[in-house]
């Protein structure tokens, strides 16, 4: 007998009185379970490859905040009118009639932040936002300018991000790039001051950067540490009290001859420097200049900071330049005015208040500690404090072999053109 299956459709059972929610209920839950998902994915792909966007609608948000906290704003109050007019108003709600003008933009990198002045009650707030600024944004500012009828704020964020390493640190056309953003113009804020610890890899940073150009290197290292094995590879290198002291009477001779021979020059013209006449730059990079300066006696100490000051106060225009390195700047070794000729000013590592104020004077800055090699706060000739790091090194990384092998470049380019010269006369 031939047996075959008949369909007779669907079976209905006692369960089926409410069918029709149930099924469309877990169609709806699988919907629901899913839209969620695609939602996260989304949300997930948003924070990953549009951080910058997050982290505006979270500035701005902060900025909003902070005015209604701070109550910065004018309001009214005003009454919530019944359903029945007839009775007396029972909730009272506010009105916002005036709200400040604060424009918040993310550009390359920087936070620009517009307050409008309008010589309201809150103007004194609004031209002082710096500190807010700063702790509220994690940012640091780099800049504050009065514009037409306001105030802008320039903040760097994301601070870290802006480090470069040892091979993008570069000096051309009289300036030292040390951060993506941060560049020592040596030619128009002259001398560089360091304090703190942490700082014997940044000046043979800055040595092996200077090297790549025509720049004259004097090196000075009284603790005959570090910087005193450069004499193993290069010139001009010294730690013994005495020498230390004659090189510092050769640069200042050098400079005060330039001077005068730069007049003399048929291409010299008022207001131009060193650079427009060709002539190379020179630095006298001084370590440990404090406890140097502890080693000599009164009349001693008196006739080297002579020179110095003579140094930071007339070698801009002859190309001159000074990098002082020392543990505290103390005021004891930096007095009649030296310490303000140094533009350029690096506090690494930890530091007191104290030392932070003998480096960049009283200033309303909070200072804070982040357990990062080469941190550390930056005040790049602005008057303006800002957070910096040194460019990175890379473990291995051997400066004696690869100073030796710049100065050897240089040699063989001098070598080729007097040869060139030569065989054209």
């Amino acid at each position: 007998m031939q047996l075959y299956k008949h369909y007779k459709g669907n079976c209905i059972r006692a369960s089926d009185r409410s069918l029709v929610v149930r099924s469309l209920s877990g169609r709806l839950a699988c919907l629901l379970i899913v839209a969620v998902l695609l939602c996260a994915l989304v949300a997930l792909l948003y924070v990953r490859y549009q951080p910058d966007r997050i982290k505006q609608l979270c500035h701005r948000q902060k900025l909003s905040r902070m005015i209604l906290e701070n109550g910065w704003y004018e309001s009214e109050q005003s009454q919530d009118g019944d359903f029945f007019k007839d009775l007396p108003a029972s909730r009272s709600k506010e009105k916002i009639t005036h709200f400040p003008k604060v424009y918040y933009r993310l550009e390359n990198g920087l936070v620009h932040i517009m307050a409008e002045i309008t010589l309201g009650k809150y103007q004194d707030q609004l031209l002082h936002l710096e500190k807010k600024l700063e702790t509220g944004l994690y940012c640091e500012l780099i800049s504050k300018e009065l514009k037409d009828s306001f105030v802008e704020y320039v903040l760097l964020y994301d601070t870290i991000a802006n480090r470069i390493s040892i091979d993008e640190v570069q000096a051309a056309g009289g300036s030292l790039r040390l951060m993506k953003n941060v560049y020592w113009e040596y030619d128009k804020l002259p001398h560089m001051l360091i304090a703190g610890g942490g700082k014997t890899y940044f000046i043979l940073t800055i040595i092996e950067a200077l090297l790549r150009t025509n720049a004259e290197l004097y090196v000075l290292d009284p603790k005959n540490a570090d910087l005193a094995d450069l004499s193993t590879v290069m010139p001009e290198v010294y730690y013994r009290k005495e020498e230390i002291t004659e090189c510092i009477d050769r640069f200042y001779d050098g400079m005060m001859e330039r001077s005068e021979a730069m007049k003399l020059m048929d291409s010299y013209k008022t207001g131009e420097n060193y650079a427009y006449l060709g002539l190379p730059p020179h630095f006298l990079i001084f370590d440990e200049y404090v406890a140097f300066m502890e080693m000599l006696t009164i009349k001693e100490n008196a006739l080297v900071l002579n020179k110095l000051k003579q140094i930071v106060m007339l070698g801009r225009q002859a190309g001159y330049f000074l990098i002082l390195a020392c543990q505290r700047p103390d005021a004891k070794y930096l007095g009649d005015g030296i310490r303000d000729q140094f533009n350029f000013r690096v506090a690494l590592g930890r530091m007191s208040e104290l030392g932070y104020s003998m480096m960049f004077g009283e200033v309303d800055k909070d200072f804070f500690l982040k357990q990062i090699k080469g941190r550390g706060y930056v005040d790049t000739g602005t008057s303006v404090i800002s957070e910096f790091y040194t460019p990175l090194v890379p473990k291995g990384h051997d400066f004696l072999r690869d100073i030796e092998r710049l100065l050897q470049n240089r040699q063989d380019g001098q070598a080729a053109c007097e040869a060139k010269a030569a065989g054209s006369s």
